[in-house]
């Protein structure tokens, strides 16, 4: 492993300020290359018809989406009293406008894995209950609310391993429809996430170990038992084509905002990462519907660059951060992952314009702010975007330049993705907003 690290560090210079827990701005050269792909925007579109026919039955078995007619999506908004902040602590100026992806309130699951969680176990029922003959795509979907398809469920078992918001959107989602759920929880994993899923009828089994180990022991229930299903965080296309449909709303918001995304309007978008799953899914989406004009940066604690150490060395899932003497510890439970999903790093090859890091105090400073000034909670990890237009315009290396945009960065909009925060409880969010 000795001799893997020095020639890493021959070959690839920002493998020393990784190594010291530096922020640092890796840019990927071969962003906007040709590459195939095992997916499809056809998929995309597929879950999307499948969100629609779902519809009903959220509406049936969750109250609060009645105002939303079972359409599980959040809004997007300007924030223009945190960008002076930025611009103003940092002394750096960021040209366009800053606006936010308010995934921190996406309904059932607070979180942006409500996107990829809850749409693999709708999709895995409905499967199921089509499979027997007790549905057909025709149907009304409300009437999986029936205490029949309950009892029908209740023959069927859901795993997952995860940090935190995975588990909460797969067991929520899961306990609702009747399938007996188990999540295997890493040892970043919050308590109240914990609990709230016990609450729910949920088993959790927690782990004096990382997320690659709540994963691995998840992945082995489910090999165990032929009723089980495992959700797998690090190479599930289901979860991709959920994250993905979220390109397609966001389309959708801008242009009813008149926002016009092309050369001369190009749009930057700023991803938290863990695994790679979600970034992953959504910028696949974003990448075919705007092409070359969107520019995508995935944020990572600097204890925690996995995706960053995999994209960089094209190891991918070959190499941990522990390898290069990282601690793997962070207060963004969602982003602590040592080893990258290889599928999702393949994939984010010539999609991802780019990754950074960010140090945790940043993560403190920018959600203190944020409640201070737009009257926004979201979880630390969720903050981890707002260093992302600091980042590229300090340690960018003339990515701007390099790509021609200089003359267009007036008309930029940069959209920072946020990830958790609506159902922390009261006296978390206390100990955040003191931290």
């Amino acid at each position: 492993m000795h001799n893997l690290i020095e020639q890493l560090i021959e070959k690839f210079p920002l493998i020393p300020p990784l190594q010291r827990a530096e922020p640092i701005c890796w840019l990927n050269e071969q962003v906007n290359d040709e590459q195939s792909f095992p997916f499809s925007m056809a998929m995309v579109y597929e879950a999307e018809a499948r969100w629609k026919r779902f519809a009903p039955y959220f509406e049936a078995a969750f109250p609060e989406m009645q105002e939303y007619e079972g359409i599980i999506e959040s809004p997007i908004m300007e924030i223009g009293r945190m960008k002076t902040y930025l611009e103003n602590t940092y002394e750096t100026k960021i040209e366009g406008k800053l606006l936010l992806k308010c995934d921190h309130q996406l309904p059932i699951a607070g979180s942006v894995k409500a996107r990829g969680g809850i749409y693999e176990i709708v999709k895995h029922a409905e499967s199921l209950a089509i499979q027997h003959g007790l549905l057909s795509i025709e149907d009304d979907y409300s009437q999986l609310y029936d205490e029949r398809f309950r009892q029908f469920f209740q023959n069927y078992k859901i795993a997952v391993g995860s940090t935190g918001n995975l588990g909460l959107s797969i067991g929520i989602i899961s306990a609702k429809l009747g399938f007996h759920v188990t999540v295997h929880m890493s040892m970043d994993a919050k308590e109240w996430k914990k609990q709230l899923l016990r609450d729910l009828g949920v088993t959790v089994i927690e782990y004096e170990a990382d997320y690659s180990e709540a994963v691995k022991q998840g992945r082995l229930e489910a090999e165990q038992d032929a009723t089980c299903h495992f959700v797998d965080d690090e190479n599930s296309l289901d979860l991709f084509a959920g994250y993905a449909v979220a390109a397609l709303r966001v389309k959708a918001q801008l242009e009813a905002e008149n926002i016009t995304v092309n050369e001369e309007h190009p749009l930057f978008v700023y991803l938290p990462c863990g695994v790679g799953g979600a970034p992953g899914g959504i910028s696949y989406g974003l990448k075919q519907l705007y092409g070359s004009n969107v520019h995508i940066f995935f944020a990572e604690p600097t204890q925690s660059p996995c995706m960053l150490l995999g994209m960089m060395t094209d190891l991918h899932d070959e190499i941990d951060v522990a390898q290069i003497g990282l601690t793997n510890v962070t207060e963004a439970d969602g982003l602590a992952v040592g080893r990258a999903s290889k599928f999702v790093g393949a994939q984010m090859a010539t999609i991802v314009s780019g990754c950074y890091t960010v140090e945790d105090v940043f993560l403190f400073e920018s959600l203190q702010e944020m409640y201070n000034s737009e009257h926004i909670f979201m979880e630390p990890s969720a903050h981890a975007g707002f260093f992302g237009p600091i980042q590229l315009a300090r340690k960018g290396l003339g990515y701007v330049e390099q790509h021609g945009l200089k003359p267009f960065m007036q008309n930029t909009h940069h959209l920072i993705w946020s990830t958790g925060g609506s159902l922390v409880p009261d006296d978390w969010r206390n100990h955040y907003l003191q931290k």
